[in-house]
Parts: C-alpha cells; structure tokens; sequence
C-alpha cells in the first residue's frame, strides 16, 4: 500500500513525439506523413535519432542502427539533423515547463518530468494542468508532445508512452497496480533484454507476476535488481535514478563521450583531434555540474572489436580541457599498438568530487581559478552559436560528428554518459 505522501505526489512526464523529426517537418512541411529518419545516412555506422511515425510502420526505431533502418525502409528520407536548431526548441519546451513548476528537471533534449505535487489550487486538478500545459506547448513550439501523470516518476514516464502520439493519459492514484499488471516485463524503465529473458526464465512474463512474487523472491533470485523490481512493479520509484524526486540528488557518478569513425582510421591527426574534442565534451560536462575528476580513462576498439580501456588517477582533480587532454594523450600513446586502425574512441571522467581543492601542477590555484572562468565563458559561447564554435586547436578537423541523438550541454539530467552508437557488429 501507498502511504499518503504518495498519494498526494503528482509527477508529469512530458515526452516530445518524434522530436527532431517534428522539429525538421517545422522546417520543411513536406515532409509530413513521410517515412523520415534523423540520425545519419543509410550506410553510415551509428543509430536511428528518431523515425517518423510513417518509417515506424516499417518497424524502424529509434536506436536501431542505420544500415538496418535501410535495410527495412529504404524508401525513408534520411537526415544528418541540426543538434543546434533541436537544443534551440528544447530550450523553449524548457521555458514553457517552468510556467507551471518549478520543479523541472529534462531527463534528455525532448522530455522532462514536471512535479505538479500541490499546485492545485493554482493550476487545477491534474488532468486539467495536464491539457494546459499540452496545448502551452503547442501554443509556443508548434510541435507534438504526450504527457503521462501519476504519484511516481515510473507511472508518469509509463504512462506518457501510452498517451502517444499527442495525448495525455492520467493512472488515478491507487489505480497504479492493476494498470500495470497485464503490462509485459518489459514495459518497465530499465528491465532491458537480458533482464527480460532472465525474468521469462523464471516464469515472469507480467509486470502483474512480478508483484506476486515479491520482494522476497525477486531479491533471492535477482538480488538488488529484484527488490527495484519489487517496488516498481507496484508502481514506486525505487532503484537507480528512479530513486530521488524530480531536481534532487541528480549528480552523475560518472562523465564520458565516444565516437565511432565512419571508417576504421590509422591517422595520427584524426585521431588526436578526436581524442581533443571528446576531452573538450567531457570537461564541459563536468563544468556544467560543477563537478571535478580524479580519475581519467580513455576507451580504445580496434578494427578486430578489440576493446581497451585505460585510467590514471590525477594528483589533484581538474574540470580543465587540458589536463583532461594531456592524460588521454599519455594513456592512449602508452597503450595504443600502432599497426592497429581505431574503429571507436571514448573519454571518461571518473572519481567526482564537488570541489577542486587543489589543480594539478600545470596551473597554480589562481590559473586554475582564471582558466576555469574562461572556459565557463566559452561554455556561453557554444550555449549561444553551437558546441563546434568555439574549441581547443588541436581538436579541429576532429572525426566526431556531433549526433543528435545525444544529450545536449545545457540541459543535464541524471544520465550524462554518452554513446555514439549501440554496439553494432558491422
């Protein structure tokens, strides 16, 4: 049973319907009711970005990788997208979201969870702040959205994939478990294909079995896992970040951005000016959340799928371009063999921390504190005219295409690990 905190809660969850594909239909009308895919081009490594309601037909989605989105629907038109033009009208989706909370977190570029929890008085019961709020979002960006609400997080974020395309889906509190039983396993946040055939194993094909069994049992035979799944099965929050409430405790553990080249490369300068740029991603992420790391690593596949991954920990924590930069170079130069082509490259900041204490020996605390403020100032510049604005010089003519797919700067959520694209066999 719920406690009446619970029931009181009252969470959105706003999902942006095929976002960059709205957001291109805006700029160019034609290209309604037609099988479009934002993401890259057909034979290029990489995902689906987003698909078009008329390319989902053919059973492309969003995730899938390019060549299989082809391969399906080769009729589709195919677009690189504009990150830029998107982080534009996310930021406007943002402003309008503030209008009725101000409680506002944006868990990705196209949707966010609002907490509404006792705002009734001034925006009305749920269904009807609900319905504002859709046709407010509507009103400002002329683009499609779908909210679901309930007492949780995982209700609300159900329930807006129910009210899509283009509606709103209230789960009335109390109601949370029966709405949820007949649901496969598989509708839940985060229960992924492993997870699933594992449950399936164990004779869990039901969001409904999975509360009958009980906390009890999922923990015996599933561990930390399973007591998440106790929990989410009736309709709670609970594991991972479906723990904290909407804008609380959302510090990542950890920072990191890869890519992977069109083409598996053996070029020096190609490859250096990734390294740059990755680096250069991941020191803004760890401005924008006022973070420093201890501990660097740098992520190498080769042509083969041959994977290493290598960290040092700093003396003293950075959040500076440079240094990360510096360390990536010295571990991938130590462990790189030179007959190998680099098919993906990847920089993770690990070891967080909330200050820097002291910077590394390359800068005194004062030049640390001047270069700090004006890479904060270059941050502005790429929130302003785009994130290849501006940038170190030894990152230009980098490999990385910035995809669309990913979270943008300036908008962080709880998850800001990054990945170019899912493991593909290619």
């Amino acid at each position: 049973m719920m406690d009446s905190t619970e029931r009181k809660r009252v969470v959105f969850h706003l999902d942006m319907d095929a976002f960059f594909v709205s957001v291109e239909e805006l700029a160019d009308p034609s290209l309604k009711e037609k099988p479009v895919v934002v993401g890259g081009k057909p034979g290029e490594r990489g995902v689906v970005a987003a698909a078009s309601y008329a390319a989902r037909k053919f059973g492309v989605r969003s995730a899938m990788p390019l060549r299989e989105a082809y391969r399906r629907c080769p009729q589709a038109i195919f677009l690189e997208g504009n990150p830029h033009k998107y982080l534009h009208y996310s930021r406007r989706i943002r402003n309008t979201l503030d209008r009725f909370s101000p409680r506002v977190e944006m868990a990705s570029i196209d949707e966010a969870y609002l907490d509404l929890t006792g705002t009734q008085r001034l925006l009305g019961p749920p269904l009807r702040a609900a319905h504002a709020l859709h046709e407010a979002v509507r009103s400002d960006t002329s683009l499609p959205c779908s909210i679901g609400i309930g007492t949780s997080r995982l209700m609300a974020k159900i329930g807006s994939g129910f009210a899509k395309p283009n509606g709103v889906l209230f789960v009335e509190p109390g109601s949370e478990a029966a709405f949820l039983a007949p649901l496969d396993i598989g509708r839940i946040p985060g229960v992924g294909k492993v997870m699933q055939a594992r449950l399936r194993k164990a004779g869990i094909e039901t969001i409904g079995q999975a509360a009958e069994r009980g906390e009890a049992f999922l923990e015996r035979n599933f561990g930390r896992a399973g007591v998440a799944l106790a929990g989410k099965s009736l309709g709670r929050d609970a594991g991972a970040w479906f723990s904290p409430g909407v804008s609380e405790n959302t510090s990542p553990k950890s920072i990191s951005h890869e890519t992977t080249f069109p083409v598996d490369s053996r070029d020096p300068v190609l490859i250096d000016a990734t390294l740059a740029k990755l680096s250069q991603l991941v020191a803004r992420r760890l401005r924008e959340h006022h973070l420093w790391a201890k501990t660097i690593q740098v992520k190498i596949r080769d042509q083969d799928f041959v994977t290493q991954t290598r960290s040092k920990t700093l003396s003293e924590a950075t959040q500076i371009d440079g240094v990360i930069l510096s360390t990536v170079r010295f571990l991938y130069n130590q462990h790189h063999k030179p007959n190998r082509a680099i098919r993906l490259l990847g920089v993770h900041a690990g070891s967080l921390q909330g200050s820097p204490q002291h910077q590394v020996g390359l800068f005194d605390s004062d030049g640390a504190e001047k270069w700090s403020r004006a890479l904060r100032a270059v941050d502005d510049l790429r929130n302003r005219f785009g994130e290849s604005s501006v940038g170190l010089a030894s990152a230009l003519g980098h490999g990385r295409r910035e995809r669309v797919h990913e979270n943008p700067s300036g908008l962080p959520g709880h998850d800001v690990q990054t990945e170019e694209e899912a493991p593909d066999r290619s």
